[in-house]
């Protein structure tokens, strides 16, 4: 989804902090924006610490986070991110609640990192949007049957509309890159993840990497079961009769369940699993693009190139291709050029 912040010089961006709020995922939010300030040499962005009563918020790791201003006054933001952590469910109180949706009465965007998310839902302002939250939380809004006006995914970050939510973590750096990206420039968003060390801006289509258990739910053993014998047979794929089969279930049965609990088909669900394997072969291994098809169950590369770049946005080659230059990059010889020195042995400044 386009972003819908319009394009201009400069952006106001508001932080709401809620108590215990993960540092880490804040903080992976905010310095993007630092640092684009710093590469650009001019204001691109400020920004606005809020808390509910305007007093300091202690994050999840026990520091205490002054913050600018309270609820009221309301700021004129350009865009509002709501942080969350631990026990998120404590503040969603009547007063912050009220406060984001008259935000999104004067169509503010919204967003979201971590479990900041959680609060949008409950004001009602992710009706008919798709989001996400941390995997833990995902799982457990998924067992409890929350929010069903809401379309919850595994994807580290979702930019839909005026609807920006994030995973925790560091996830939060890649949205704000991708953000970056999209209003001041591709170069700019690269250059900031330089600066970071952060080796690749990922993009929508990349997914947090839940464990199985925890996406899949507590108490469907069953699921578990299946989705761990699509884990162990990628290569020799099982039927989705077999699968069914195995777990003492009718295919119908099957079907229903990832249906409800997963919100795929089983078959996506399987295909998902065999592209994962074989993104992380294409990383982190020599192997030929023909053999890593054959490996995650393809019947031919030109079937596995078309499933890979529907679901990742590229092809398998352009995937090895970026690894290939950042290898290269990575063992570039480093040149270092020392400055003239002058005559009474001091460094001269060069223009």
């Amino acid at each position: 989804m386009s972003t819908s912040i319009p394009a201009k010089g400069h952006y106001d961006i508001g932080f709401l902090l809620l108590p215990g709020f993960s540092q880490l995922a804040f903080t992976s939010a905010l310095e993007p924006l630092r640092m684009a300030n710093h590469l650009a040499d001019r204001i691109l962005y400020t920004w606005h610490l809020v808390s509910r009563d305007g007093a300091a918020v202690t994050a999840s790791n026990n520091v205490a986070t002054a913050v600018d201003q309270a609820l009221e006054p309301m700021p004129a933001l350009d865009l509002l991110l709501v942080c969350g952590g631990l026990e998120v469910q404590r503040y969603d109180d009547r007063s912050t609640l009220s406060w984001l949706r008259r935000l999104a009465e004067r169509r503010i965007p919204l967003g979201a990192v971590c479990t900041g998310g959680y609060v949008l839902a409950r004001a009602g302002l992710l009706d008919g949007y798709r989001c996400t939250l941390h995997w833990e939380h995902i799982s457990s809004l998924h067992e409890a049957q929350r929010f069903p006006n809401v379309t919850f995914t595994s994807q580290l970050f979702v930019m839909d509309r005026d609807r920006y939510t994030c995973s925790g973590g560091i996830a939060p750096l890649d949205m704000m890159l991708n953000l970056i990206g999209r209003q001041q420039g591709l170069a700019l968003a690269e250059s900031i993840a330089e600066e970071f060390i952060h080796e690749r801006i990922r993009g929508v289509t990349d997914r947090q990497r839940t464990p199985l258990r925890l996406r899949l739910g507590h108490s469907h053993p069953k699921l578990e079961e299946v989705a761990n014998l699509m884990d162990a047979n990628l290569q020799e794929l099982l039927g989705l009769d077999e699968l069914a089969c195995y777990a003492g279930l009718s295919r119908r049965q099957l079907e229903r369940l990832f249906q409800r609990y997963v919100g795929c088909p089983p078959l996506r669900f399987y295909l998902e699993l065999r592209l994962a394997r074989a993104r992380l072969l294409l990383l982190q291994t020599h192997m030929p693009i023909t053999e890593v098809a054959l490996a995650c169950g393809f019947v031919s590369p030109t079937h596995f190139t078309k499933c890979y770049h529907d679901h990742f946005g590229h092809s398998p080659s352009s995937e090895r291709k970026r690894r290939h230059e950042r290898q290269a990059d990575l063992i570039e010889p480093l040149v270092v050029d020392e400055p003239p020195i002058d005559e009474a042995g001091e460094n001269e400044r060069l223009p």
